[in-house]
């Protein structure tokens, strides 16, 4: 691939997504669009990207940006949050909807579908008073393609032996082959709406707790500061948002201030 080619590549995908791909990463966009190559019959990236060059924006432009964003994900990723959010965020946030009896989150960048799963299944565990209230389990990714994995719920082996305890798969999972296929209960608990959060969001309920997980390390600084500043006007005063292990409000958003005691990521608004 040409210095040219990565160029326009990587001014594309930051028009479109906000991601930003740093110099030398020529070798993974020649990883990901490789299978998209052999869907489209193409015989190299050369021919895609001068596709790309003589048309206006399509369907095609998306593909590829869908291609470039797919991101790592597993069931219970990383753990500690999960657990945090069994032992302390959860039965704070129940204690305190209890008159009204309603809870709504959002799982953003969510790819496809672990991590609102692994939620959907921690609320079915342990919080079976939850039954009874209305809640709202959004989901939300930029790509249409990952997004229809999701809202089918299969997973290769591989997938579920990453993160999800055995007693879970076979409880709330059924098998199909070498596949195995949440039930259909589970499934839905979780809305999945394809939502960029580089540009401007749909309409969306007040949430008691929002996870961007793992996702803004890959904007510039400019958008990591446009969707802090959302979330803190959807964000419910005593809620919480969930930020990866790596990623930080610090120095972006100062009407943030992090949960130190939880120790996972969790940041509430300055009263």
């Amino acid at each position: 691939m040409t210095d040219q080619d990565f160029d326009f590549i990587r001014r594309l995908l930051q028009e479109r997504s906000a991601v930003v791909l740093e110099p030398g990463k020529q070798y993974l966009v020649e990883a990901r669009l490789t299978p998209l190559l052999r869907h489209l019959q193409l015989n190299s990236l050369g021919e895609l990207i001068q596709r790309l060059r003589a048309q206006p924006y399509n369907g095609l432009y998306n593909q590829v940006v869908e291609a470039l964003v797919t991101t790592e994900t597993s069931f219970f990723r990383d753990h500690a949050p999960f657990e945090t959010l069994r032992k302390v965020v959860l039965p704070e946030l129940i204690r305190k909807r209890q008159g009204e009896r309603r809870l709504s989150i959002w799982c953003a960048a969510s790819s496809t579908g672990q991590e609102p799963y692994s939620l959907a299944l921690l609320l079915r565990e342990h919080f079976p008073e939850l039954a009874a209230w209305r809640v709202s389990l959004l989901a939300s990714d930029i790509s249409h393609e990952v997004l229809a994995r999701a809202r089918e719920g299969r997973y290769k082996q591989i997938e579920v032996n990453r993160g999800l305890p055995v007693s879970l798969l076979v409880k709330h999972f059924e098998q199909h082959g070498t596949d195995w296929q949440l039930k259909r209960n589970i499934r839905e608990m979780v809305e999945f709406r394809e939502i960029n959060l580089a540009r401007a969001w749909p309409m969306l309920p007040p949430m008691d707790l929002v996870l961007i997980r793992n996702v803004m390390i890959y904007f510039d600084m400019d958008t990591r500061k446009r969707i802090l500043g959302n979330v803190a006007r959807l964000l419910r005063p005593d809620g919480y948002l969930l930020l990866g292990g790596a990623e930080t409000t610090l120095n972006l958003d100062d009407s943030y201030r992090r949960v130190e005691p939880l120790k996972a990521g969790f940041y509430q608004l300055i009263d």
